[in-house]
């Protein structure tokens, strides 16, 4: 919950703006501003304070107990231009509040962080637990002194400019190690335990026997993702409760489905009970990995529970990333977001260059020219399944004529892949022409370079005899000039010459040309790879300069 804080009439109306865009999130504290702080200090993990830095810093000062426990807290001038992140900018969210508020408001997030001005990313914000000097190994990566990462378990990292050998270390692993000096370790959800129980089984119980386990195996407790176990105990109190104090989600199988898990120990007794002769080596290993300790049972008499854990490989992650159709102000924010949770970024020379810029230090970039998209698809899979966050990019959607599906054809489910949508050139274009695609439409590539000519020609054919507006993509080039004359004059068969056309090149960005004509005046001459022809159906009309087609047909009926 955010806690909300005003003490002036102008801080109220932003805080009220503030609680109307977020009612679930937030709750309004009123009365004396230094009661209302005090008590949204202890009710709520973040606050936003609309007030100046120096009254809330006075206000908080006595109540500070410490950067692993106190809430994240956001200040927000009178005038409402600045959201400043003033405690707790990574353990408490306030950095990422801050700009949460700055997006509401219309105000500019301030952010202070060392690692966060200069687009590190801070060790704690990396959703790993994290233990060691991590003070002084964040402040050798913001000095340019040479870290090294040692991986012992695979992990899809963002990036960090590490380095072969250096006095300072980043870890990662699962194992039960103490940190040394100069060495911070991150702890992956690696582990999978598998449980079983009897009827009754005491939490005390189950507890003693995961960790024992965890323990004489020299695993880390951090390091569990989750407990897992047959449907036929979901509800058992004793593994419902092991999971909450663990922090972990208990997963269930179906009985059927652990049945058909090869296992090292299987045994007639859950056989007979749950209906398969495994429950916490299969629960474990349904998922794949490598069993690292065989099941064991607690050290009750009669012994009610059963674990083993598994260690699951890091999974690659491969986000596939439309960059919109060029200007810097139609990137979506998970775009942008992912760019730079991207270790390992492949795209085409000319797209790199256009987002260079926002990639964190660190970030190794595998650039191709024009006619590798195939290549880059496979690279980006590949490195993926080596276990890095991947951002493999494409221009408008990654889906729309571009890098998905090469990529998603060579990708198999090893990999996580995430699609990050992206603004069109058929909608970048539609916005400057008016509102062309208003009602059905459909977008046909001219390129006959993947695509046999005849079946293009067949698509352009039933788009024209179903009355669709049609946006060709890949119109012409200089080996290419016969296609979109042959298109042209399919769409005229079944429309009037007087049919508006929307001519759209390099739209959004700097060079942009926007000229509206008609089926029977558009010269083909004139269009080339970088321009997006949009044709207008039979209702498709020109209003006030703009192209307009509209949602219903009554315009087409009056116009009878």
């Amino acid at each position: 919950m955010i806690g909300l804080i005003a003490a002036t009439a102008a801080g109220a109306a932003a805080r009220d703006r503030l609680a109307a865009a977020w009612p679930d999130r937030t709750r309004v504290y009123g009365g004396p501003v230094a009661d209302a702080v005090r008590a949204a200090f202890a009710e709520c993990d973040r606050l936003v304070c609309f007030l100046a830095t120096g009254a809330v810093v006075r206000l908080v000062a006595p109540l500070l107990a410490g950067k692993a426990s106190d809430p994240g807290v956001v200040c927000v001038d009178e005038a409402g231009r600045f959201a400043v992140s003033l405690l707790g900018g990574h353990g408490g969210g306030a950095n990422e509040l801050a700009r949460e508020v700055g997006e509401v408001l219309g105000a500019e997030p301030v952010v202070t962080t060392a690692t966060d001005a200069v687009g590190l990313p801070g060790l704690d914000t990396l959703g790993l637990p994290v233990e060691g000097d991590v003070a002084a190994v964040s402040r050798a990566l913001l000095d340019g002194e040479p870290v090294a990462l040692r991986a012992e378990v695979t992990w899809p990292l963002p990036p960090l400019p590490v380095a072969a050998e250096g006095a300072y270390t980043v870890r990662v692993t699962d194992r039960l190690a103490e940190p040394a000096d100069g060495e911070a370790v991150l702890r992956p959800p690696t582990l999978v335990v598998g449980v079983g129980a009897s009827k009754g089984a005491p939490v005390e119980e189950v507890l003693a026997l995961v960790e024992d386990a965890l323990r004489e195996a020299g695993l880390s407790r951090a390091s569990v993702a989750e407990l897992a176990t047959v449907d036929a105990k979901a509800g058992e109190p004793g593994l419902v409760e092991a999971a909450r104090r663990l922090g972990v989600p208990l997963v269930t199988y179906p009985a059927g489905e652990l049945a058909r898990v090869a296992v090292p120990n299987p045994s007639d007794a859950p056989l007979s009970a749950v209906g398969t002769p495994s429950v916490a080596e299969a629960a474990a290993l349904v998922g794949g990995g490598e069993l690292v300790v065989p099941k064991r049972k607690s050290a009750g008499s009669p012994a009610m529970a059963t674990c083993a854990v598994v260690r699951r490989p890091g999974r690659g992650r491969l986000a596939v990333v439309g960059l919109g159709p060029g200007a810097r102000d139609l990137l979506t924010p998970r775009a942008r977001d992912e760019l730079r949770r991207a270790s390992v970024l492949v795209g085409l020379d000319q797209y790199v260059d256009q987002i260079r810029d926002l990639l964190r230090p660190g970030t190794r970039v595998l650039e191709s020219g024009l006619g590798a998209e195939e290549e880059r698809a496979r690279t980006a899979v590949a490195e993926a399944r080596r276990g890095q966050a991947v951002a493999l990019i494409g221009s408008g959607d990654a889906g729309v004529y571009a890098m998905a599906s090469p990529a998603l054809a060579e990708a198999s489910d090893d990999i996580d892949v995430i699609g990050v949508p992206g603004v069109t050139a058929a909608l970048a274009a539609g916005a400057l022409l008016g509102a062309p695609l208003g009602h059905d439409h459909v977008s046909i590539s001219l390129s006959d370079l993947h695509t046999p000519w005849e079946v293009i020609e067949r698509r352009v054919r039933a788009a024209a005899e179903a009355d669709l507006v049609v946006t060709f993509y890949n119109p012409r080039s200089r080996g290419r000039d016969w296609q979109l004359p042959k298109a042209l004059a399919l769409l005229a068969g079944h429309r009037a010459s007087t049919t508006p056309v929307g001519v759209v090149r390099n739209a959004s960005r700097a060079d942009e040309s926007v000229r509206l004509t008609t089926l029977a005046a558009l010269d083909p001459a004139t269009v080339d790879m970088m321009t997006v022809v949009t044709v207008g159906n039979t209702a498709t009309r020109q209003i006030a300069g703009r192209m307009v087609t509209p949602r219903g047909y009554r315009w087409q009926e009056e116009a009878r």
